[in-house]
Parts: structure tokens; sequence; C-alpha cells
């Protein structure tokens, strides 16, 4: 690691990072040119306008309670405004995190400050706009025409009332990516009911973590992301889920690293990935691994810990002798072993793990036996330990299977609901809506109930198990299977660039009525019929219940810290004015609704009955405070007897039958080593993946597809730390941080082994062209000595045509095409996670 580390910070690379401050310093200045504030007042310090100081108006400074945005963690953020006296508009100075708010204590992570970026960045579309230019293109200018939210809302709620009139209610579909809480996303379930169309909404899960959802679902029944004691664990094993880049929630993580690595005993840590990145090369040991065999790797772990007797009898359980006869190669007979808290394990040996020793995962992952070996046994003899994974494992055809894999390496250990270990996540005492939903249902919303199937054909034979396709719509809709669509809403999400094989997108969007709702241009907007933009976040008022933290529930509020500075509102608005003009009792219920701020108000009479830890009781405390959070968490496991919280202590033993109710909610109520989830619909199983009959249900190992036939080197594109909900590409300050290991500065590398490029004539800094089936893409070449030599490394979030003045100027330059181009739209047939890390392509120098 010393070697790694010094071969990193050459003095080459030394001045690369002072050119990476010198460029975000240019990019701020050029921002301060925009919108009146210093390079420092953007980052948190102070506004740059001298009138503003000399008349005073420092004493006029205001904070508000808000949440960032620059990805999932929904951290808590304080937002200091003060009065223009120029203006007499208020303006954002700084950002701070949150002391009172669990996930940000007061701390931000380097993407926190860019929120002044997103409110004053001169592209964002000002006001709802509608399209002149018939035609649909790349290279067509939309010819956009200002229209108010009147006539916006009136168009849209035509073609709604049109196509429910003439039976094709189902032909109207909503696409969402980030969903924040019930004043947004969770407005969807009611809207899609009362229209009477079965695609709203339509999620970006299939094109984000859904794997790990579905691995989960597999062996104990909770179809969830989940919690984790970090605080307590002894033992950290990392599988492909960027820890200190992209996991949630991040900033929080950064924090918990710290004490993890400081307390006693020290976290030990161990990170399994396909590239050397920030969280490997800060780990205790790395274990680089070929895309999609870390499933291999993981159940080599596994038949260490059992030959070496390592699993913890309590929660698993032992043979009745006490004497260990799991034994390499051998069979075992399952009525000598009695299972507690588990089921099949003796079936799973017997059927797969028997012969999966670290030699053999050795030949299929690249992983040196001996370091195999040595993991296990530090895993299996450390408490409490945990093994995490998120997309890196599960974006394979193989995916599922993967992660199943993994998660049971947490059975063996005896980590689930224990102490410094992985649970699920509580909500929040909402109160219900202004209205039930069920009360204003008409002819049309009840005819067409169950009429049609999804667009993406998620639930049905064609993808039993997923809850959502998003890379399906476009396709489908193409091929007119099941049907094509009139009409689709857009809502943070951008699949014409996000999705796999995304042309296929545009010829989707070219056909139909497109409405897009974000604040700034993008490529989803080009091909836009009416644009509503919705406010930034630092703009509007929104709930948002924590993504899986700490188990106790928690939901912080976002206040808007300065009126909308343009002709905005917020994404929940628009969908109850448009269900307003729903003809029949849908808007009827809308007017019930009325706006986004009475619905918060009935929510949050919740906590009156029961209020939050730091005393929140209602809607004006919650204001105030920005969070309502109640601790603790439920429930707990500890050595093999799991206990309720009775308001004092863990003083209630639960049955099996509430373990099953409350936690694990599987057939059997245990953690299954042999999936009654999946043996549910053993015939799609067999048809789809080469797996027999018998062996369904048993996390195993199974080849991943490749897609790109011959070619001879792995395509993986991570999200980095600087990754901004997809719009870092036009943000200078992230783009110069995209990259801290490599450079990269003023344009994204694709990060290559030395021995890869020699043979290919590359070196350092050539521009090359990469090559997949569907097509190619150009970019720069970073020599990365620390990364395997079969695999290639492109970080996702650019390759922009249509985001804004910079990213479209370094593409025009310097940055690399956009990956998912040339990404074949291929999915793991049970999760329906799209394989993304699973292509191969060719490189050659331009």
């Amino acid at each position: 690691m010393k070697n790694i580390l010094e071969s990193m910070f050459t003095r080459r690379r030394f001045l690369q990072t002072s050119g990476a401050t010198g460029a975000a310093a240019f990019g701020a200045a050029g921002m301060a040119k925009l919108t009146g504030f210093s390079a420092v007042g953007a980052g948190g310090a102070a506004p740059s306008n001298a009138a503003a100081a000399s008349n005073g108006s420092w004493k006029d400074l205001q904070m508000t309670k808000n949440i960032c945005h620059q990805c999932p963690a929904r951290c808590g953020i304080n937002v200091y405004t003060y009065e223009d006296p120029s203006t007499g508009n208020r303006r954002v100075t700084s950002i701070y995190g949150d002391p009172g708010n669990p996930i940000a204590n007061g701390k931000l992570c380097p993407k926190g400050h860019l929120g002044t970026y997103f409110l004053y960045d001169p592209d964002r579309f000002k006001q709802p706009m509608r399209r002149t230019n018939p035609n649909k293109g790349r290279d067509e200018d939309p010819g956009w025409e200002p229209i108010s939210w009147d006539e916006a809302y009136d168009e849209i709620a035509s073609r709604i009332n049109e196509l429910r009139e003439n039976g094709e209610a189902h032909k109207i579909a909503h696409l969402y990516g980030r969903g924040w809480g019930p004043s947004d996303a969770g407005l969807y379930g009611d809207w899609g009911k009362l229209v009477g169309t079965p695609n709203a909404a339509i999620g970006h899960a299939s094109i984000c973590a859904e794997g790990s959802k579905h691995a989960k679902a597999a062996v104990e029944g909770n179809a969830s992301y989940n919690s984790y004691d970090y605080k307590n664990t002894n033992y950290l094993l990392i599988f492909g889920a960027g820890f200190l880049e992209a996991f949630r929630p991040y900033n929080y993580l950064m924090q918990v690293w710290g004490h993890m690595r400081t307390k006693s005993p020290k976290t030990r840590v161990t990170t399994v990935d396909v590239r050397m990145n920030p969280t490997m090369a800060a780990s205790d040991r790395y274990l680089m691994t070929k895309p999609g065999t870390d499933g291999a790797l993981a159940l080599a772990m596994a038949h260490v810990i059992l030959t070496e007797g390592l699993w913890d009898r309590e929660f698993v359980g032992d043979f009745d002798d006490g004497e260990n006869r799991f034994s390499t190669g051998s069979t075992v007979d399952a009525e000598r072993f009695e299972e507690v808290w588990t089921r099949g394990l003796v079936d799973w040996w017997n059927a797969e793990l028997k012969d999966r020793t670290p030699e053999w995962a050795a030949g299929i992952t690249g992983v040196d036996a001996d370091d195999i070996r040595r993991t296990a046994v530090e895993f299996g003899s450390t408490r409490p330990a945990m093994a995490i994974f998120e997309r890196g494992p599960t974006a394979h055809t193989n995916g599922v299977y993967n992660g199943m894999a993994i998660h049971a390496l947490n059975a063996l250990s005896g980590s689930m609901f224990a102490e410094g270990g992985l649970f699920y996540q509580m909500g929040p005492s909402y109160a219900s809506g202004p209205a039930d939903a069920d009360d204003y249902r008409d002819g049309i919303s009840r005819t067409m109930e169950g009429r049609y199937p999804r667009i993406d054909m998620a639930g049905t034979e064609r993808w039993p198990f997923a809850g959502t396709m998003m890379q399906e719509v476009a396709k489908n809709h193409n091929a007119g299977d099941p049907y094509k669509l009139k009409m689709a809403m857009f809502y943070t999400t951008n699949p014409i660039w996000t999705a796999p094989d995304a042309p296929e997108w545009e010829k989707m969007m070219s056909e139909i009525f497109v409405v897009d709702t974000s604040p700034f241009p993008g490529e989803t907007a080009k091909f836009a019929d009416i644009v509503l933009p919705e406010s930034t976040y630092l703009e509007r008022l929104q709930d948002s219940p924590t993504y899986p933290f700490e188990g106790w529930p928690m939901t912080a509020l976002r206040v808007p810290a300065v009126e909308p500075i343009y002709d905005t509102t917020e994404f929940g608005n628009m969908m109850i004015e448009i269900g307003k003009r729903i003809k029949g009792p849908t808007s009827d219920y809308y007017r019930q609704v009325d706006n986004v701020e009475n619905l918060l108000k009935h929510l949050a009479r919740g906590f009156e009955d029961d209020p939050g830890d730091n005393g929140v009781d209602g809607w004006e405390a919650w204001k105030e405070q920005g969070v309502w959070y109640k601790k603790p968490y439920h429930w707990k496991q500890h050595r093999g007897v799991f206990y309720e919280w009775d308001g004092e202590g863990y003083n209630i033993e639960m049955t099996e039958e509430e373990v099953r109710e409350k936690l694990m909610p599987t057939e059997s109520g245990k953690f299954e080593f042999d999936s009654s989830y999946l043996r549910a619909e053993v015939d799609y199983i067999t048809q789809h993946l080469n797996v027999s009959r018998d062996r369904v249900g048993f996390p195993q190992w199974l080849d991943p597809e490749y897609t790109g036939g011959n070619r001879d080197l792995h395509f993986v594109t991570p999200k980095t730390p600087m990754t901004a909900e997809g719009r870092s590409g036009n943000i200078p300050q992230a783009t110069a941080l995209m990259q801290p290991s490599v450079g990269g500065n003023d344009r994204c590398y694709v990060e290559m082994h030395p021995q890869t490029a020699r043979e290919r004539g590359i070196k350092d800094g050539d521009r090359v062209r990469i090559t997949a089936d569907l097509g190619s893409i150009e970019a720069y070449v970073r020599l990365m000595p620390q990364n395997r030599p079969d695999t290639i490394i492109l970080p996702y979030e650019h390759g922009h045509w249509a985001q804004g003045r910079w990213a479209e100027a370094q593409e025009r330059a310097t940055a690399p095409g956009n990956p998912n181009e040339m990404t074949e739209n291929v999915s793991d047939p049970i999760s329906g996670l799209a394989a993304y890390y699973t292509g191969r392509v060719d490189v050659e120098r331009v």
C-alpha cells in the first residue's frame, strides 16, 4: 500500500493537484461574475457584494433549515441568506451542515457547498415553456416559447382527459429518479390510480441499485436497503459499494469512518472491488476481483468459515454432538445439524459449498487463494462483523446470486439485527393526508385497473420479480410491445442519457408528447414538448423520510431559503394542479389536497402523538428544527435471541412468529440458504439462467454473461465522490475534482493499466477510441498501474450534449462521450437491474 500511494503522489501528481485547485478557483471566479458572489462566498463564507456589506446587510443574516440534494444521503443543512439592499431580495451566502440533523452532525461532504451553483446556474429554465419546432433531435432547436403555468397545466390536463375518454389512460407514463417523500414521488400511487394508468410511476431503481434489494428479499424476506450499525462493528467487508465514494449516506459515512478507524478495537476493513478507488486505498486489505465474480469469492469465504468452524452457532445452529462435519468435498447428513434462525444450511453445503474452495475461487476471480482464506478467517473470527454490497457485484446477469452469496456471510457471522450488524429502516409517524383517494375514483379509474400491463412489463411473466424496469420502456414502446405510449412525464430522471442503449430513448421521445420537470436543461428537455421547471432544492418545500440510516425513524424537511428567483414551483404542486384539471371526482380529490404545504401539515399531525427526540411535535416545530426522529431501533438480536423495545429497554423476548412478522418475512421466518422466494418462480429461473431446478434456491456461482463477444477488456463506469445527482458535468468545481487519484482537472480520463496500454501502443494522455458492439466513444487515457490489466475504468457523469454551457463545452473539447450509448440493454433476469458493468470493449489509439 505504501508503494501504491507513493506512486500515485509523485511530483507530477502534486502539480496536477495544484492545477485542480487553480481550475476550481477559476471556475468559481467565472461563476462570481454571473452570481455576484466571490469564490469564497459561493463556497460558504461571505457575499462579495460591497454595497451589501457597506449597508450593514449582514445584520439581517438569516438561517433556514433545508436538505442537501447532491446525493441520496439527505443531510440536513443550515442555509444562510442576507437581504440584497439593491433589490430587496434574499440571497444565499453559505451552506453548512445542520448540527441538529443526525446524518449531517454539523458537517458536509465536498459536494455540500454546490447548492449555490445550482441555485444561481445561469442556464436554469426560468418559466414554463412550450416547444414550437415539431421536429425533434439532438441538433434541432426546440424553439421554446414562454407560457404561463395555467396554459401549461391546461394543455397537459387536456391531453390526459382526451386519453382517458378514449380508453387510452394506460398510454400515459410517469418516470422518476430520486423520490423524496409523500410530497413529491409519493403522490404517484394515488395519481396513477385515479387517472387509470399502470405507468405512474416507473422508478429508476432498475438502473440504480435494485439488485441488492432482491438478493436480500431472496434470503431473508426484505426487499429493501439495509441500515447499518457501523459505530459498533469490528470488521467491515465491502463488496463494490464505493463506501468512501458514492455509498449512502455519503457524508455520514466519512464521519463514521473516522470513528471506526480510531476506536478500540479498530474496525478492520477489507475492500473487494474491480479498481483501485479511495475506499480500497484506505483499507487494511484489498481484493481486486474480475468484474462479476464477487459471488465466487463470497462462496469461498463461506466454505472456509464452515470448514474452520467459525460460524455463529447461537444464530445459525450446530451439529447435535458439537463436532464440525464440514469438510472440503464431503457431504453432510442434514439430520445431524440443528438450525436456529437459518434454514437449509446443510443442503446448501452439499449442493454448492463443499467444493467452493479458495483455490477454486482464485481461478475465477484472480484473487490469490491465500488472501481469500485469510480474509475469511478474519471475518469469521471477528464479532461483530458485517459484509456490505451494492451495485458493483449486482450489475451483472448473475447479480442476485452474487448478492445472496455475500449476504449469506452476514447470517453465518450472526450479524442480522445484532449490535454492530445490519437491519432495516423504520418509517416516520406521519398522520394521514387530507383525503382518501379511493373515495374519489370514477368509472374510468375502476375500468382501467388491471386491464393493461405496465409498459416496462415489470411484475409480468416477462419480469416476474422486478418491481420496475425503466430501461425497458423505450425499447418496448419502439417495438409496440405491449403497446405504444402517447405521453410521458419525467421527474428527476434523464434516461435518454443514463439508461443503457440510450439512443432508443431518442426514438421514443421523438414520437410522443414529453413533459420534463427539471430545473435545468438536459437531454430529456431537448426532446420535450413542455417544460415545467421545478424550483431548486433551496427554493422549495418538501419532506424527506430518511434513506436507510441507523434504523430508527427519521424525516427531514426542506424549507425554502429564498423565494423562487424565477417562475418555478415544487413538483408536488405540479401534480396537484394537473390533478385539479382532470375531469370527474379526481379534481375534487386534488382540491382537497390543495397544495404541498397543506399535505405536509396533515402529515405532521402524527408528531403530536409521537413527538421526536428533539421536541418536534407538529408542523411549526418541524419547520424550525428541520427534522423529526425517534430513537432507538425497536428490535435487537443478541446471542440468537430476538428482543423488542418496551420503552425502556430490549426486555420483550420475541416469538418465532413475531420475528417472521416484523423482521424476517420469509416462508420459514428465518434466514433461508434455500430460498422459497426464488423457488416460487422455478420455471422462470431455469428458463432464463443456467440453473437446474433442484438448485434454484441456493446462493451459488453462475458465470456472468459478458456482452461484447470476443472483445478483451472489461468496461466499468463507477460513480465518484463528486457525482452530484447528474449535474456535475455542468459544474466546473465538481469536474475539477472528479478523479482525485489520476488528475482530470479539465477532463475525465479513462483509467488503463500500463501493460494494457503498451500492448496497444498507447501512451499516457493519448486520445483513444473505445468500441463495443453498439458503437464507439472517444476519451483520453490516464495510466493507472494499481488497476487490473483486463479492466478499463471511465467514471460516470460525462458525455452530456444538452446539459448546459460548461458540460457542452467539455464535451466538444476534452470530455469523453456518453458510455451509455454503447452499453447494451441487458439485465439480471431476477432483479431486473441493468447490467452496466458486464460489457467488454476494444480500445485503440486515435
